[in-house]
């Protein structure tokens, strides 16, 4: 007998509804799973069978062959495990037909039978909305992922259950709905905060720009300068999550399997850091079925390079593209994935191998060659797409040893937010909310400078030898200067100020 049932599965962030076809004959007792499966969808025969077994139920020893339709998609992970167990108990009869085609099931088996959670539940709970019509049949610890959205989901602990809900699913309610703002109310600015970082109120202020433009930062400093504690510090002056940047990030989260029963949804900006030996292929995502990558899983927050010359020239210039895009497209034989890549980027770095060139009180044990060699680690075209230059110099025994009250993250965020909230009114319907993600078009448009401030800029440009791509960052740096101080034109104060946070172009010239 022949019986069809729904599950759902993503590739990439994409998902995709799989239909299940069971198909139990007579002939010698086979099981086999075609529709292009990966090793964990075959090895689901043996938790199937046993699962079925051990949970009262009768496994045909026939001929059994399960499709997963459409075959050209590959399948990866255990989560057809409950769709193939129900389309089994269907086809033998074991469980009624009428109702199945009304419900998508996807969880993995236990040898008991008890369902485990899976992955990616909340990008296929919102793509599901979309469809329409069917509901969405969980284990129960995915079950307040699926809650996020208003689709009709059902999350039950094992097979037995499921197995009473399809006979009579009349009898059942959908779980209650989560409101986003249960969790989004409950944000903790956990992480060091600006009052801590003695002195620096140059490059604080650099980071206070940067998280009020969205723009990417590099600090350069002598060792124990305060770099990497300022970089950790932007996370707590960025603004909230909106609700649609939290699902974004949140749907990444699913698929990666990061997300916990008890809290399904991302409420704080992330904050990734990975270490300098990280491949190409663990930053921008990859593998045979892409996985997203550091730059994908830090969207909407922060992705902090610590000691930027250390890590491999490859995994530097895999960044390019996403900086500029702000996504990643992975092609496989296969398939062709997109990820989100929507990051801000910190990077810190010693001015030299020994980290004290240009130190006022430790003498540089470099030679020329070492420092050109080691500061050409990092490309001319990397440092580009870097909006915000800033060095970090030492901090003095004064600056440490000062006891008042210095502005902590709180104060600087809420000066961050203002900005943020022109920005947002500024480009209703352009896809984007910040200074950083303007095109040279949304420049030309937004970015007026009074004539002082142009005639300051045109001869920085010559003497500096900027390129095209630093001129505009100058443009959007001095427009978030500009918010920032609530003036609507560019002054010539902002302009200066721009310029000197790209005083790296001057340096390679």
């Amino acid at each position: 007998m022949l019986a069809k049932v729904f599950s759902c599965t993503t590739v990439g962030l994409e998902p995709y509804l799989i239909e299940v076809e069971v198909d139990v004959s007579s002939g010698l007792p086979h099981f086999d799973i075609v529709g292009l499966p990966d090793l964990s969808v075959k090895e689901s025969k043996e938790r199937v069978r046993t699962a079925i077994k051990n949970g009262g139920y009768i496994f045909p020893p026939r001929r059994i062959i399960v499709n997963l339709a459409p075959a050209d998609i590959k399948k990866e992970g255990p989560g057809f495990d409950l769709s193939i167990a129900v389309g089994i108990l269907a086809a033998t009869k074991q469980l009624p037909l009428r109702h199945l085609r009304s419900y998508v099931l996807v969880g993995e088996l236990s040898l008991d039978g008890t369902l485990r959670p899976v992955p990616g539940v909340l990008p296929m709970a919102l793509f599901l909305q979309k469809l329409g019509g069917k509901g969405l049949i969980i284990p129960q610890d995915n079950s307040r992922e699926a809650s996020l959205t208003p689709l009709n989901s059902y999350g039950f602990r094992n097979l037995h259950e499921v197995q009473r809900f399809l006979v009579k699913p009349e009898t059942s309610l959908p779980i209650n709905r989560i409101s986003f703002h249960e969790f989004i109310g409950q944000q903790d600015l956990s992480g060091p905060d600006l009052a801590e970082v003695k002195g620096q109120n140059t490059a604080k202020r650099a980071l206070e720009i940067a998280a009020a433009g969205g723009h990417n930062i590099f600090l350069v400093g002598s060792p124990g300068s305060g770099k990497s504690m300022l970089a950790r510090c932007l996370p707590s002056i960025l603004p909230p999550l909106t609700e649609q940047e939290a699902l974004e990030v949140s749907e990444v989260y699913s698929v990666g399997g990061f997300l916990t029963p008890d809290r399904p949804l991302v409420t704080q900006r992330p904050f990734r850091s990975p270490h300098h030996t990280t491949s190409a292929s663990g930053m921008i995502g990859g593998g045979p079925v892409p996985k997203p990558g550091e730059v994908t899983l830090a969207t909407h927050g922060v992705l902090f390079l610590d000691e930027l010359p250390e890590y491999r020239r490859d995994v530097l210039e895999s960044l390019r593209q996403p900086l500029e895009d702000h996504v990643v497209t992975l092609s496989r034989v296969h398939l062709t994935t997109t990820f989100p890549a929507r990051f801000q980027l910190a990077a810190a770095a010693n001015p030299c191998p020994c980290g004290y060139f240009g130190d006022p009180l430790k003498e540089c044990t470099c030679t020329p060659y070492q420092v050109d060699k080691y500061r050409s680690k990092v490309s001319g075209p990397l440092l580009d797409r870097i909006d915000i230059h800033i060095e970090v110099p030492r901090v003095t025994f004064q600056e440490l040893d000062q006891h008042g009250a210095a502005e902590s993250s709180v104060q600087v965020r809420q000066r961050v937010i203002r900005a943020r909230k022109i920005q947002i009114q500024r480009f209703q319907g352009y896809g984007f909310s910040c200074n950083a993600m303007m095109g040279n078009k949304e420049v030309k448009k937004y970015c007026h400078l009074v004539l002082p401030a142009k005639k300051i800029l045109q001869q920085a440009f010559q003497s500096m030898g900027f390129s095209a791509r630093a001129y505009h960052r100058i443009l959007r740096i001095a427009r978030t200067i500009a918010d920032l101080a609530g003036s609507e034109q560019i002054e010539t104060a902002h302009v200066a100020e721009a310029i000197h946070y790209r005083s790296f172009d001057g340096n390679r010239s």
